[in-house]
């Protein structure tokens, strides 16, 4: 039996208490002019950027991810490694690595793997990631700026063996005043315990800079399933920020909190952007 509310009930709920926080943000005054420094990392948020890497730079962008589940140990990613190459002005290649002990699906970052155990015991897994950024509308008016992402983890070491394919496009507008809202939604055919079954991770966030090289944010996101032996469905709450230390170097803090059995108490998730 789904041991949660159904899924569009969930939403409902989180972008109520989302919309909460969105307006006290909203009082928050605009920088003062000035160019606003920016990387475009995906791992900021759940909500990947909408923008490719340009001409000429590489972007690696890497996490700790930590995850206290309600009914299992709690999980630790790193380094989540994500490597962006350009090669053309709106197509970027991407590779990326990453380990994990207890992952049980993650459901809070933009990595995947396997469904985990539900016996109490320790899982550990490795993974490499590949596949590509498409750029696909630029903001034009109403016309938002929108990207399509495809990728492949395919584990290294674990319980699973098989790749999984994750779809996402994402889609959002920026303001005059540099305020930034996106939004995406992310498939994912996943390998369970008992067989494959669908995931879908809808998402938005509100981007705000605080000065040209703060900015804050909050986001809403969640994961639910389609198909397995025990449907869930996990929302969280989620506000971050980051720091630019230099032009080409970021740093950044995301937390949140799930809200209903199935997402985890609490998660964090530190970690960079560096373009060279």
């Amino acid at each position: 039996m789904p041991r949660s509310a159904p899924p569009l009930r969930a939403a409902r709920t989180g972008l109520h208490q989302a919309a909460a926080f969105l307006g006290l943000l909203a009082l928050m005054p605009s920088p003062a002019a000035a160019e606003i420094i920016e990387l475009g990392t995906d791992r900021d948020a759940f909500t990947p950027s909408t923008l490719t890497v340009p001409a000429g730079s590489v972007l690696t962008e890497g996490s700790y991810v930590y995850i206290d589940n309600r009914d299992q140990p709690p999980t630790n990613s790193y380094p989540e490694l994500l490597t962006r190459i350009p090669v053309a002005d709106w197509l970027e290649v991407r590779f990326g690595a990453n380990y994990c002990d207890n992952g049980g699906g993650y459901l809070v970052t933009n990595a995947e793997g396997g469904e985990g155990r539900n016996n109490g015991t320790i899982y550990y897994e490795s993974s490499v990631l590949y596949g590509f950024k498409a750029a696909v509308t630029h903001q034009d008016g109403l016309l938002p700026q929108s990207c399509f992402i495809m990728e492949g983890f395919t584990p290294t070491f674990g319980d699973y063996s098989s790749t999984v394919p994750i779809a996402t496009y994402a889609l959002g507008w920026k303001s005059e005043a540099e305020w930034r809202i996106d939004a995406a939604i992310r498939y994912v055919y996943a390998e369970g315990r008992e067989g494959w079954f669908n995931k879908w991770a809808p998402s938005i966030v509100l981007r705000l800079p605080a000065t040209e090289r703060w900015e804050v944010h909050v986001e809403y996101f969640s994961t639910f399933t389609v198909g397995a032996a025990d449907e869930e469905t996990s929302p969280f709450f989620s506000p971050g920020t980051h720091y630019m230390l230099t032009d080409n170097l970021e740093i950044g803090l995301r937390v949140g909190w799930g809200m209903t059995r199935d997402a985890a108490a609490f998660f964090s998730d530190a970690g960079f952007g560096w373009r060279w």
